[in-house]
């Protein structure tokens, strides 16, 4: 059998030199200021690539990876010889019944040696235990890329939600410096005794309520970059901007073929498979506990009450033949049996939740993108009855209230337009995650 060392680590490198290579190498004083710099604008790959260094679960999930080459190196070792060494000294007074000496007549004991132990034959126990741990390995990569998938999923929802704070705050701002512009034509008209002074108070409580919403607003954006930055593994941050990626641009998916390519790209229903070959093994390991083994073993050594020591050896083999262990092995092959039968439970619920997983996220799409038609008409609607009430009011045929129900239908309008925006990639995000799709 050729080491553990070179093989399986050369195609872990592969597969994990970008995620992992930042871990080992980089200091851990690295902060996020090395990360980011202060005032870049990050757009939704970038922030992923972030969290792909960073977040502390990808990392764990890359050290049980290393952990699964370890567990494959210690199955391995039963392949090689065990060699030992030992050394003793002892001083012994033995009473007056003692044959070995007179009463009182202490005397010393040194003995030393080298033992040589080697597995002959153990009916694939050993090669067994090494197929179950490399198939465990395996799974780790799987579950790896699943934690990467859930991350990129996380990021995405934390940068869209990022974006649809930023408009909400945009629009909450418009609507202040619209009820800025009501209030000093109320104003102006009760100056000239044109309109009452319920005109200017009125237009000066909607102000004030306007200016409430645009703080909610501004603390949701800001909640929201704590909350892109903790997606990213960043605890802390400098100041930076993102791309708006929240343009709507319709995608046709072909329901079928994405179900298809999520039962064979899914990462959590891989890990699923080779588990189940891993305990296909730990049956056949188990059964191996009703067969013998063969050691072959030798020895050399020294010893005696004083120097020179004497010298001698031996050598043998010892077959082991497993009579009666009460009833051991059988209860470890019905264990084996019955976690195995569990797993393949679990991979038929799985299935079925990859199936509702992308059906749900697939009709979550058609129906964000249709929304969004109906909620753009409903801004332009919205828009223009805001006109004619700004006419009708600057005409002196309209009421303040008019104004008000008109601003905050334009408002309305607005944030129903970007949450359709944002539920159309929070959906096509979805359905990635569902399709296995990083």
């Amino acid at each position: 059998m050729m080491p553990v060392s070179e093989t399986g680590k050369e195609i872990m490198k592969q597969r994990l030199l970008f995620l992992v290579c930042f871990w080992w190498v980089l200091p851990a004083a690295v902060g996020a200021e090395e990360m980011i710099r202060k005032g870049e604008t990050l757009d939704l790959q970038r922030c992923i690539a972030i969290a792909m260094e960073k977040h502390p679960s990808i990392q764990a999930a890359a050290g049980t990876i290393i952990a699964g080459e370890s567990k494959i190196g210690q199955a391995r070792s039963g392949f090689y010889p065990q060699l030992s060494g030992s050394a003793g000294y002892s001083r012994t007074d033995p009473t007056s019944n003692s044959s070995i000496s007179a009463a009182g007549q202490a005397y010393d004991s040194y003995s030393s040696g080298i033992s040589l132990s080697q597995s002959l034959y153990d009916f694939g126990k050993t090669s067994t235990q090494v197929k179950v741990q490399e198939l465990n390995r395996d799974s780790y990569r799987s579950d790896l890329d699943n934690v990467i998938i859930q991350v990129a999923f996380a990021v995405k929802q934390a940068y869209y939600g990022l974006l649809q704070a930023k408009r909400n705050q945009e629009v909450s701002r418009e609507v202040v410096g619209q009820f800025q512009q009501h209030l000093e034509q109320a104003k102006a008209f009760f100056e000239v005794g044109t309109k009452p002074k319920f005109d200017v108070t009125k237009a000066d409580v909607d102000l004030s309520n306007a200016k409430l919403n645009l703080l909610k607003a501004e603390n949701a954006f800001r909640l929201s970059q704590v909350i892109l930055n903790n997606t990213m593994g960043m605890q802390e941050a400098p100041d930076y901007g993102v791309v708006d990626q929240l343009p709507f641009q319709r995608v046709t998916i072909d329901l079928d073929e994405v179900t298809r390519r999520a039962y064979q790209r899914r990462p959590d229903l891989m890990a699923i498979a080779v588990k189940k070959k891993s305990l296909e093994q730990s049956i056949e390991l188990a059964r191996k506990g009703y067969y013998p083994s063969l050691t072959g073993s030798a020895s050399y050594g020294w010893g005696a009450s004083s120097f020179p020591l004497d010298q001698g050896w031996s050598i043998g083999a010892q077959l082991n033949i497993p009579l009666f262990s009460g009833f051991l092995t059988k209860y470890q092959v019905e264990e084996a049996r019955a976690n195995l039968d569990v797993l393949t439970a679990n991979e038929a619920l799985l299935q079925q939740t990859i199936y509702r997983d992308v059906k749900q996220a697939w009709l979550n799409l058609q129906e964000a993108a249709d929304r969004i038609a109906t909620a753009a008409l409903t801004v332009r609607q919205a828009n223009e009855n805001l006109d004619l009430a700004n006419g009708r009011y600057t005409s002196g045929v309209g009421s303040p209230i008019e104004v008000t129900d008109a601003l905050v239908s334009v408002s309305n309008a607005k944030t129903a337009h970007i949450a359709a925006l944002y539920d159309y990639r929070l959906a096509q995000a979805s359905l990635e995650k569902a399709a296995g799709e990083k």
